[in-house]
């Protein structure tokens, strides 16, 4: 233990003796190491980010559908009731319609998306109602024309949130529809999936049976419906449960009539491809480590020639060629380790800068890189490697070298 003490004194010693060499030796492995840090920091950072958005905006949800042609197996009203009833699990099932529309206020003409849900809507919803309420069941039923609108259009068309109660003419499809608004939504918090534009439609949410009014028919059947899991519910348990009972309804089991997309399938995805992607850049960065171990390499073995007489000596005052192997090694693995922990530190700071300067640029992106122990000892050993590695080839020369022609190159 005490040799392998006084060989990294010496190995210490000899870097400070050649301090610009030396750190020209770390530079490759700081910047390997520091970019694997950086860029393994930021993708999962980014991931994090886009995880809990994407959960804010979607989760839970479950999108089922039909491409049936024939009319036979579109998703009824019966069919939604029986999903409510039977299948656990669930918080709400719903089916909309949207349409273009028109309306004016005292503020001017405004073009209107007119959205008209199941009254189970509230459950899907990404924001919390400001004032009033959601419609019920009852005025669902009834077709009441009552509506929800945003905080934000609310102001656009009135001037003021403070509006229930008060009624908005919307034209749709040629028919002028006055509604009733019950509830206004919070403004949704800005994020890197909200998108607005100057002169964006207007949002207002109503019950779907209101259609029936312009088109003069019910709604009973339906391509497509959403399905809102509870929190930590099983979405595929749920969804298996909903596609055998219809099939089961519309005696069509094992044709694949009915297929379905689940947020966490979307999650799935995207967290796979912001990996891979980070692996493959992280890789690519890592080639740098090599070239840091190569120059570790020809730096040793400078060193080995111009410590030829150093050696010769020690030789024959009896080292063994182990002592002259390991204290090389332990020079190499130094070296690389304190160039590790430069660019890991490098890294980490990186890291933050550049989030702290997309957020800057761009408020929307900001985002906190987030630092994997496993990562930050993964590169701290495999540094510590390279330097072994590489410093295994002037080690072994130094140790070869015969006392005699040692002393006599110097």
């Amino acid at each position: 233990m005490s040799q392998i003490y006084e060989y990294l004194k010496m190995a210490v010693s000899n870097i400070k003796a050649n301090k610009m060499r030396s750190f020209l030796t770390m530079l490759g492995i700081i910047i390997g190491i520091s970019s694997v840090i950086l860029i393994m920091s930021l993708g999962n950072g980014a991931k994090n980010v886009i995880t809990e958005e994407m959960a804010g905006i979607a989760a839970g949800q479950i999108a089922l559908y039909t491409y049936d042609d024939t009319g036979s197996y579109q998703i009824t009203n019966e069919d939604i009731e029986a999903i409510e009833a039977e299948v656990g699990g669930l918080k709400g099932v719903n089916a909309y319609m949207s349409a273009d529309g028109v309306t004016s206020t005292k503020k001017g003409e405004f073009q209107v998306m007119a959205s008209g849900q199941r009254a189970s809507y509230k459950v899907f919803s990404t924001t919390e109602i400001l004032t009033g309420r959601y419609f019920n069941e009852q005025e669902y039923l009834s077709a009441a024309p009552v509506c929800v609108i945003g905080e934000e259009d609310a102001i656009r068309l009135f001037g003021s949130a403070d509006i229930l109660g008060k009624t908005i003419d919307v034209t749709i499809w040629g028919t002028e529809i006055s509604f009733r608004i019950i509830g206004v939504e919070q403004a949704e918090k800005e994020s890197m999936f909200t998108f607005t534009y100057d002169n964006s439609p207007v949002s207002i949410y109503f019950p779907l049976t209101v259609f029936a009014q312009i088109y003069g028919v019910g709604f009973d059947t339906y391509y497509q419906i959403y399905l809102m899991a509870e929190d930590g519910a099983d979405t595929a348990a749920i969804t298996t449960q909903v596609v055998d009972l219809l099939e089961r309804r519309h005696q069509c089991y094992g044709e694949d009539i009915y297929q379905y997309e689940s947020f966490s399938d979307y999650m799935g995805t995207v967290n796979t491809v912001i990996n891979t992607v980070t692996m493959l850049i992280s890789l690519v960065a890592a080639i740098s480590l090599v070239v840091g171990g190569i120059g570790v390499m020809n730096i040793m073995l400078v060193s080995v020639t111009e410590r030829t007489r150093e050696i010769g000596i020690r030789k024959a005052l009896g080292a063994k060629t182990r002592s002259i192997m390991l204290q090389f090694l332990s020079e190499s693995a130094i070296i690389t380790m304190i160039g590790g922990l430069i660019g890991i530190v490098s890294g980490i700071a990186g890291a933050f800068l550049v989030a702290k300067i997309v957020a800057s640029v761009n408020p929307k992106l900001a985002f906190t890189p987030s630092v994997s122990i496993v990562t930050v000892l993964a590169t701290t050993l495999f540094s510590s490697a390279i330097g072994l590695f590489f410093g295994i080839y002037p080690a072994k020369k130094a140790a070869k070298m015969s006392p005699i022609e040692a002393l006599r190159r110097n």
